[in-house]
């Protein structure tokens, strides 16, 4: 399954910075466009993990997951 978020970048002075829309906190900054983008992506996919792994271990025990779109 792929999803697909919003990066918002920009070119400032000599660096490009970046951000995801969908989710707080990942952003970036890189000397080009394609290295921001590949931070971007890394940024993103570890955030999802981290909060995924978070959210498992607060569930404790005897819970369940349900996949939701929107």
């Amino acid at each position: 399954m792929v999803n697909h978020y919003t990066a918002v970048v920009k070119q400032s002075g000599p660096w490009w910075i970046g951000w995801i829309e969908e989710v707080p906190g990942v952003n970036c900054q890189e000397a080009t466009r394609e290295e921001l983008l590949a931070s971007l992506r890394d940024t993103l996919k570890e955030a999802i993990e981290l909060n995924r792994a978070d959210a498992l271990k607060d569930a404790g025990e005897q819970f369940f997951e349900e996949c939701i779109a929107v």
